[in-house]
């Protein structure tokens, strides 16, 4: 390699310094103990403390890891645990997912954050309408079906979804499939959901997203989940190729030649889309075009809806209005039926993709 590529992909640097100092730490760390139920423990919090401390200060981000062994670039190399489980987790939904002798299976995801178990104190649309999609296919076919509640994010203890941290943009080979960037013990980031939800997309024949439009885009839990999928299109199943996290070394196997492996590819979709004043038809094919990048497949026009409920009426009344729209509740009930007859025909052969033959010129 040219010298003038060696610049091309030193990675470059000039980002603010995040690390805290011992007394910031201290101040944020103690912060989550702020109950005075917690003060007869004081000395044994500030034991704790002193022990994530040192993690922190010498960025223990995998306590727990054991060799890479037979399959992998490097066998020597020590892998996560945590990574290595959520791997195996994969591994065995490919399997389920594979199985020509199990039933359809289906994954419908609520997109919305509302629930009556937190601040809101009232059900969510959304969740009214995935009730109304699972209803519907459970009606007329045999098949297993997931529902993905994001609204836990929001009202469980422990459910996090952490922001992508980009590294597919600094080469793809960087990215790994499943994300090796959580959890981060050293940073406190911990109790990462992604590690279930992978799972659950790869077991899945088809995918039904039902979501609300918030401030003309996703929800902000559709949005998280989305972003750290970004490792099933593209993303690297061996770290050991890239020495965990080495930039260089990733854009040096990126430029030699990367297959961007598609994880999902050949799994159908539903999108169904609500809001009250704008945006539903702009998120809709946002996130139809997104699951088309990734090559997914739409099950078809009647799987995909964005429509208005209670438009520009009061959003007190807005239960009231899907009460009465018993039109969308039935187009809800069709998409979701579109999408359960797309997956049947897709695994007896008779479902054909125009044009899934052909080769993209262009991976990226």
């Amino acid at each position: 390699m040219s010298t003038d590529s060696e610049n091309d992909i030193e990675p470059r640097h000039g980002m603010p310094d995040p690390e805290l100092l011992r007394e910031e730490f201290r101040g944020r760390y103690l912060r989550r103990f702020a109950d005075p139920a917690f003060e007869p423990l004081k000395a044994q919090i500030d034991e704790i403390e002193a022990v994530a401390w040192e993690a922190y200060r010498v960025a223990r981000k995998a306590p727990h890891t054991r060799k890479a062994g037979s399959g992998f670039a490097d066998p020597n190399y020590d892998l996560s645990i945590d990574w290595l489980e959520a791997r195996a987790a994969i591994a065995a939904a490919q399997k389920r997912h594979d199985d020509p002798a199990g039933l359809p299976r289906v994954l419908i995801v609520n997109g919305s954050p509302r629930s009556e178990h937190t601040c809101p104190g009232e059900t969510s649309k959304t969740w009214r309408l995935v009730e109304v999609a699972r209803q519907a296919i459970e009606a007329e076919h045999r098949c297993e079906i997931e529902i993905l509640d994001l609204s836990r994010l929001a009202s469980e203890y422990g459910r996090n979804i952490y922001p992508c941290k980009a590294c597919f943009s600094t080469a793809a080979p960087l990215c790994h499939w499943p994300c090796s960037c959580y959890p981060n013990h050293a940073l406190g980031q911990t109790q990462d959901w992604m590690n279930e939800i992978y799972p659950m997309w790869i077991a899945a024949h088809g995918v039904m997203i039902v979501t609300p439009v918030h401030w003309y885009q996703s929800s902000s839990p559709l949005k998280l989940l989305a972003d750290r999928l970004v490792c099933a299109d593209g993303g690297n199943p061996d770290p050991t190729r890239t020495r965990g996290k080495d930039a260089k070394l990733a854009k040096k196997i990126e430029l030699e030649g990367w297959d961007y492996p598609r994880h999902l590819e050949g799994r159908l979709f539903s999108v169904v889309v609500h809001g009250d004043v704008e945006g539903a038809e702009n998120v809709r094919r946002a996130i139809s075009d997104w699951l088309c990048f990734m090559h997914m497949s739409s099950a078809g026009s009647k799987a995909e809806l964005d429509r208005y409920i209670g438009y520009w009426k009061p959003y007190a009344t807005s239960h009231a209005e899907l009460d009465r729209d018993a039109a969308l509740q039935q187009e809800v009930a069709n998409a979701a039926k579109t999408l359960i007859e797309a997956v049947i025909a897709a695994q007896s052969g008779r479902l054909i993709q125009a044009g899934e033959g052909l080769s993209d010129p262009r991976q990226k």
